[in-house]
Parts: C-alpha cells; structure tokens; sequence
C-alpha cells in the first residue's frame, strides 16, 4: 500500500479534510502535495522530511500545541528542496528576504503582497 495524507504526523483536520488558518499554511500545503505529484519527491520522503522537521522542532523547545505544524511543513519543503536541488539555496535565501522585508513593509491588517519588498512600492 502506498503513503497517503493520512500517514503524515500530526496533520490538523476535521472530517472534510486538512484545516488551514492562514492562506499561506494551505499554499505551503499544496505546494508540497504539487512537487510530490510531479514525481520530485515520492510522498514516504515528504513524510521522512516532516517528521525529522517536527522532532527537530520539538528538541529546539516548541511545545508541539499544534499552532506551529505549518511552520514545520514549510521548513521541512525548504530542506526538501534543497537537498534535491530544485532550488539553488541563494535564490532561496534571495527570495526569503524580499518575504521579509514586504512583510516589514505592509501595514497591519493588509496581506502582505510580495511587490511590498520593492523600496518604491
């Protein structure tokens, strides 16, 4: 039998399906179930990169309350992706900062919008 969504640690659901409580949480979500699809990762090594991510999470000092499973999922697809390449780190660092710095740039209560990071923007 094939991995499937239901082996993933700790994945936050009601009975319909993953719960998200912000839009970028499903993004990250889809992004990850899109790559494995696509054959640049099986689904078991998702799986193996979550875990590690989660228990690496866990021995830094996060109280596993469930809050932070997302946070973990993006790491875990930014390991992922390095690791197989397809993405050079510096375009993932590049790409991190411009996220920061649009998010220093929004004001409160507006979404953050990537062109935000733009100095004229």
């Amino acid at each position: 039998m094939s991995p499937s969504i239901h082996d993933l640690p700790a994945l936050p659901r009601n009975p319909e399906g993953p719960v998200f409580k912000e839009p970028w949480e499903a993004q990250a979500f889809a992004l990850a179930v899109h790559l494995s699809e696509e054959g640049l990762f099986t689904w078991s090594e998702w799986a193996a990169f979550l875990s590690q991510e989660i228990k690496a999470a866990q021995q830094r000092g996060d109280p596993d309350l469930g809050n932070s499973y997302y946070q973990h999922w993006l790491n875990a697809l930014e390991q992922i992706c390095k690791q197989k390449g397809l993405i050079p780190v510096a375009e993932l660092l590049r790409r991190k900062e411009e996220w920061r710095l649009a998010y220093l740039h929004t004001p409160h209560g507006k979404p953050v919008e990537l062109r935000a990071s733009e100095p004229d923007a």
